[in-house]
């Protein structure tokens, strides 16, 4: 979607007239010290940015050939202003900034923590428009596990689940602010690029081939996908034309096809349990990479090729794999968590989207599933909090965020309120949550108050245990149902 600049007032262009010269350094000189700063989230203080809300941003990336080098790279990020700015915090870590400029004009910038802080050459006035252009690297060496860029057999691709997209652009890096995307990536012309959204253009310079997408919807940063790679794309129509277009190694196009022809099959039994897919494309991004883990990322979902070559997966579990991560892009990514500790709304409606599918499907008992989920709930609650209000990441591994009580042990709460107000309630339920906040962030709070409103009573003595409390709840319609001791069950691993 493109952005219309409002222009900026005449006394801000006067004033800029006067001060650009001296300005920078004057501000600078009267401020404290930067310091990271962050929008409070409880479980990463530092992430995010406040005082700003971003409206779209414009990736631009040339990829050099080899994925252990830096890619150049031009970020410029479309806000309004929410307050009144002498400095303004940008997420970035892990690039080498070279420049940066605010509405055209050059700002200072320094580093702090994983922070870029900004100070523009003239302070920004509350509800001013900003264009923030910074010119930086990106660059995919490092450990692969703390997120990013994803080195594939055959070239790139991204995982910024939880918070490290900012380990690839500089952005405000939290899903509470979601924002149009455009992606321009350079790479040469034997090489195939997909992003987030639909194509908008491609073209060929030599040696080399610029790809352009656009997003249709606003995305969470940490949902943005770059495919780099020798790989091929194919296309086929999912429900009501939906264009459905999967990411695979050239190598691969014919060993992946059995999987990817199911996916149009998947769209259609999610759309019949809560409605329209809510995007405008979907598809499977198959890598060529071991990351330990698939990723809802926005239309595009990343998977590891070894789910789909490993025999000793059976075929009714990769099916259900794949449905958790379509679920996704109604939970998670179309409706996004206002804070990290509403993850349970994203992977525990993954997980019960998984585990319905795989009982319709393959009649693996959703009931033995949550009985088993039951009694190993208090020992994953003692692990890593309540559904609602999750642990901390351990320092240093912030992936260790995805405990078993966000999944299997967060299905089960709605498996516990389906119990409670019955199924037809539960499905209505579904079907508002994700067409009332479509494209937007939702709570836990959200979630409680609409289930009474579905329900027709409130329900918040019921759900605030099930979500908050360090014990489990007595299942409805399940008195016989127990939880081992925590002690039996703190190291068991995530469940399906």
């Amino acid at each position: 979607m493109p952005l219309v600049r409002t222009p900026l007032p005449r006394a801000r262009w006067l004033r800029s007239a006067v001060l650009v010269a001296a300005s920078a350094g004057l501000v600078a000189a009267a401020l404290p010290a930067p310091a990271p700063l962050g929008i409070g989230d409880p479980l990463f203080p530092h992430l995010g940015n406040p005082g700003y809300d971003v409206l779209a941003y414009a990736l631009d990336l040339t990829y050099p050939g080899v994925n252990t080098r830096p890619l150049a790279a031009v970020t410029r990020i479309d806000a309004v202003a929410t307050d009144d700015l002498e400095r303004l915090n940008l997420d970035f870590t892990h690039g080498t900034v070279s420049a940066v400029t605010v509405d055209g004009l050059p700002a200072d910038y320094v580093t702090s923590g994983e922070d870029l802080v900004v100070t523009p050459a003239v302070p920004i006035d509350e509800g001013e428009s900003i264009e923030i252009t910074v010119t930086h690297t990106s660059d995919p060496s490092g450990p692969g596990d703390t997120g990013g860029w994803v080195r594939t057999g055959d070239g790139l691709a991204m995982a910024n689940q939880a918070d490290a997209a900012h380990r690839v652009f500089p952005s405000n890096d939290h899903p509470a602010d979601k924002a149009y995307f455009t992606f321009r990536v350079t790479a040469p012309s034997e090489l195939t690029v997909v992003a987030n959204g639909l194509p908008t253009g491609r073209v060929s310079d030599g040696a080399t081939t610029t790809w352009t997408y656009r997003t249709g919807h606003p995305m969470a940063t940490e949902l943005a996908q770059v495919s780099i790679g020798r790989s091929t794309v194919v296309h086929r129509a999912g429900p009501h034309g939906l264009p459905v277009r999967d990411v695979v190694r050239t190598a691969d196009r014919e060993l992946m096809e059995p999987w990817l022809r199911r996916t149009p099959g998947h769209l259609e039994w999610m759309e019949r349990q809560v409605g329209p897919y809510p995007f405008e494309t979907y598809g499977v991004l198959v890598a060529d990479a071991t990351t330990g883990f698939e990723l809802e990322t926005q239309t595009l979902s990343l998977f590891e090729r070894r789910l789909f070559t490993e025999p000793r997966y059976p075929q009714w579990y990769v099916d259900s794999i794949m449905v958790h991560e379509l679920a996704h892009q109604w939970f998670g990514d179309s409706v996004s968590p206002r804070t990290w500790s509403d993850l349970w709304l994203n992977e525990g409606h993954a997980s019960w989207y998984e585990a319905l599918y795989a009982e319709e499907t393959a009649g693996k008992s959703l009931e033995r599933r949550m009985k088993a989920a039951y009694a190993a709930s208090d020992g994953w609650r003692a692990d890593g909090g309540p559904p609602a209000a999750p642990e901390p990441p351990s320092p240093g591994h912030k992936i260790s965020l995805f405990r078993p009580v966000v999944y299997d042990g967060s299905a089960l709460v709605l498996y516990a309120l389906r119990q409670e107000i019955g199924t037809e309630a539960f499905r209505r339920l579904e079907r508002r949550w994700v067409a009332d906040h479509r494209d937007g962030t939702a709570t836990t709070a959200d979630f409680i108050a609409l289930a009474g409103e579905v329900a027709g009573r409130d329900l918040t003595g019921f759900l605030r245990p099930w979500l908050y409390d360090k014990r489990t709840p007595a299942m409805p319609g399940h008195p016989d149902w127990r939880s081992r001791p925590a002690q039996a069950t703190r190291t068991a691993p995530k469940p399906g």
